[in-house]
């Protein structure tokens, strides 16, 4: 019996089924013969039905009316929105039904006494006219309390509140406010500190109490900030050792009689916890990579202070060390094990290198006006071969010391087997083009005025934008009170798409007698050389150069010597040069490490024609040091010596070495350091010369303005039996600003000699100057 009923119960519910699903395909067959909008009162009817899929005369859908719910909900113009079906005409009718949010009719600030209402507005999102959006409200309230802790009242409470009429469906919007006492830190004091000191600490933290010149620390209590402050102490202790060190705040007046100053005392209370030291280290699964390869990478080695963020970076170098041999899917676990016998943190690292993964494609994107060819040309990873974070790395300099972008990034994505990755290069591209003109001041031409057309990524056969073929072209007109300068040039770094540059300069350079600028004679050069270049390895270069030029020396006073009065008149120079460069900075424009060294020999005269017989030797090398994350330190000496053969007995004056100024050796008159005329005592260079100069420099303003801090020194011999002789070396010292503009970087420096120069008096001398690096 029980059986039958089961079996019957079964029957019934199957047909239940079956009509059900009947009834629901009927339904869902039904045509919509009308569609309709209620509650709806601002946005007008035929704005809403624009946004909806569901039509007349189309069969009903739910996946349609589900779709038409989000896209009314995501209008931002309803707090809610249903959706009924009536039976209607044979079919179905449906009706929208809608509620409007608000329309923000005002806005109110009540209580505030300290801070303007048009100040306070300001900060806030929400606008008049616009729909009450609850979460832009919350906004406003979190950024007005954000202004009065930034005016220093971090006691200040705000609070908001909507007062909607339903018949106009409008809504005041009121902002009160409860200001509270302004607070000022006017110590800070520290506890519990027994391993780092507290001036250690407090370097740390940006919170700071209020300075006697309110300008420089405002002691205002920021609690944001404050909690920042606290993460910051925390990896502090973290990186000394402490990796359970606890800070919390507190605060009491300042002066417990006049509690209502505002005027406070931060207290932070230190519990550093006990002191963790790495212990045994265990490295499983390595076989490409020696366990000494990884180890030198790592930081937390036996005996150290053990950190959590240390071994986190611990297993980014390993990974990077992977990456650098092409185990692009490597993958690196660590563990940190406190061992009670030894009361130390043993590590252990579990590895799994995986295959080596190749190259397959490389793709570039971003380039807009670069040519593709331009940038592959600079890539030192070709599909193929197999990952190498030392050439991913190569090459992102290259790309950088173009110049030509903003933004260089590698990124890999599935190849076309397991094991290979493509390279997707992106770049973003910088402003390569200039047209600039204007005037200025310099402390050597005093009065400059200038214009020049500059393009870094030139392309003389695109006439269109004359951009993308990576050619350097430049137009550049000079007026000043000591120079007028006019030149043109071009250079092709890929000749016929081989790795030789060519390149010319065309010129006129005219400098008027000036005394204060070391001058005191007319000189007119004019001419052009033609450039030949190689690159001979990833670091090295040769550049042969041919130099062509009418030089006019004139306009010297009567006192000078004999061997000056000589040289009066035109001359023809015709010299060949040859120059060797190896280049190992990170940055041509803004290096922090690496090194630059290079040397240069010139012949003129001789079987190359010209009324002037001479020879030249140049060299300069240049270390860059970058320590404590921001400081970098420059060494740089440059020494070069000349000499006459032939028809010649002395080199002529325009072609010898003068030191002193903003160039050389700061803190001394432009060219004064050297030999004189023995006529009148004005500079004429010698055949001899050397300077070096340390530098070090700090950021002021990240990426456009540095400080700098110097010491120049050296000297200008005579002749080159002289080098080494003589009253110097003289040296000097100083101060500095780097400031980076669109025409170029500018270098304001105050140098003091330190030696005595005959004639000259010892001041503080400035120096203005448009250099070529940053």
């Amino acid at each position: 019996m029980r059986h039958r009923i089961s079996k019957l119960a079964f029957l019934s519910l199957t047909a239940l089924c079956f009509l059900s699903s009947f009834a629901f395909s009927q339904e869902a067959e039904k045509t919509v013969k009308a569609i309709d909008v209620k509650g709806n009162k601002t946005i007008s009817t035929l704005t809403i039905l624009a946004k909806v899929k569901t039509q007349v005369n189309v069969p009903l859908s739910s996946t349609v009316l589900n779709e038409d719910l989000k896209r009314l909900y995501g209008l931002g113009y309803f707090t809610d929105v249903r959706i009924e079906q009536e039976d209607y005409d044979g079919g179905v009718k449906v009706v929208f039904h809608v509620a409007e949010k608000s329309v923000l009719k005002e806005i109110r600030i009540e209580g505030n006494g300290k801070i303007h209402k048009d100040q306070i507005k300001k900060e806030m999102q929400s606008v008049i006219g616009d729909f009450v959006d609850q979460k832009r409200v919350r906004d406003d309230v979190e950024a007005v309390r954000r202004l009065y802790e930034k005016k220093g009242f971090s006691e200040a409470r705000v609070e908001s509140s909507l007062d909607a009429d339903p018949d106009t469906n409008q809504a005041v919007l009121s902002v009160r406010i409860n200001e509270g006492t302004k607070v000022r830190i006017r110590d800070i004091r520290v506890t519990g500190n027994d391993s780092i000191k507290a001036g250690d600490i407090l370097k740390k933290i940006k919170t700071k109490k209020m300075s006697w010149w309110g300008w420089l620390h405002s002691g205002f209590l920021k609690e944001e900030e404050l909690l920042e402050d606290v993460e910051r102490i925390k990896a502090l202790y973290d990186e000394a050792g402490f990796s359970d060190a606890e800070v919390t705040t507190d605060t009491e007046p300042f002066d417990p009689q006049h509690k209502e100053s505002g005027d406070i005392i931060l207290k932070l209370i230190l519990k550093e916890g006990k002191k963790y030291v790495v212990g045994d280290i265990q490295i499983e699964g390595n076989k490409i990579a020696s366990t000494d390869e990884i180890l030198k990478v790592t930081q937390m080695t036996k005996g150290r202070p053990f950190s959590r963020r240390g071994l986190r970076l611990d297993v980014g170098s390993i990974q990077d060390l992977y990456f650098d041999k092409g185990y692009l899917s490597a993958r690196i676990r660590s563990e940190s094990i406190y061992n009670e016998a030894s009361d130390r943190v043993d590590l252990h690292y579990s590895i799994v290198e995986n295959e080596l993964t190749y190259v397959d494609k490389v793709r570039v994107q971003g380039n807009f006006k670069t040519k593709d060819v331009v940038i592959r040309r600079e890539l030192r990873a070709y599909p193929g071969e197999s990952f190498s974070g030392a050439k991913l790395k190569r090459s992102k300099e290259r790309l950088y010391n173009l110049g030509f972008f903003e933004e260089v990034r590698f990124d890999t994505e599935s190849g076309s087997t397991p094991n290979s990755r493509d390279l997707v290069v992106t770049v973003k591209e910088a402003k390569t083009g200039e047209f600039s003109f204007g005037g200025g001041f310099s402390s050597v031409d005093s009065v400059i005025g200038f214009a020049q057309i500059r393009q870094k990524n030139f392309d003389w056969q695109n006439t269109r934008t004359f951009t993308g073929a990576g050619q350097d072209f430049g137009l550049r007109l000079e007026v000043g009170s000591v120079r007028r300068n006019g030149e043109i040039s071009f250079t092709e770094p890929w000749v016929f798409g081989y790795p030789y540059s060519f390149g010319f300069d065309l010129y006129r350079r005219e400098i008027n007698n000036s005394r204060s600028a070391g001058f005191f004679y007319d000189l007119r050069r004019t001419g052009g050389d033609l450039r030949l270049g190689k690159e001979f390895t990833e670091y090295d270069k040769g550049l042969l150069m041919y130099r062509l030029e009418e030089v006019r020396f004139s306009d010297i006073p009567d006192t000078s010597s004999q061997a000056l009065k000589d040289e009066l008149g035109s001359n023809v120079i015709s010299s060949a040069a040859l120059s060797l460069t190896h280049d190992q900075r990170d940055n041509v424009f803004n290096p922090s490490k690496g090194f630059l060294a290079a040397g240069t020999g010139e012949i003129a005269g001789g079987p190359l024609g010209g009324d002037k017989d001479f020879m030249k030797l140049f060299g300069s090398a240049s270390t860059y040091l970058k320590h404590f994350e921001r400081l970098v330190l420059e060494l740089k000496v440059r020494a070069g010596i000349a000499d006459a053969y032939g028809d010649s007995t002395t080199v002529p004056l325009y072609e010898r070495y003068f030191a002193g100024g903003a160039n050389t050796i700061r803190g001394y008159k432009e060219r004064r350091i050297g030999p004189r005329d023995p006529g009148n005592g004005d500079p004429v260079g010698g055949e001899a010369y050397w300077v070096g100069n340390i530098e070090e420099t700090f950021p002021i303003y990240p990426d456009l303005v540095k400080g700098a801090v110097f010491f120049d020194t050296g000297d200008v011999y005579e002749k080159i039996d002289k080098f080494g002789s003589g009253d110097g070396p003289f040296s000097g010292f100083g101060v500095g600003v780097r400031i980076k503009t669109p025409i170029g970087p500018v270098k304001l420096d105050a140098g003091y000699p330190i030696d005595d120069v005959p004639g000259e008096s010892k001041k503080v001398r400035f120096y203005f100057n448009i250099s070529q690096g940053f």
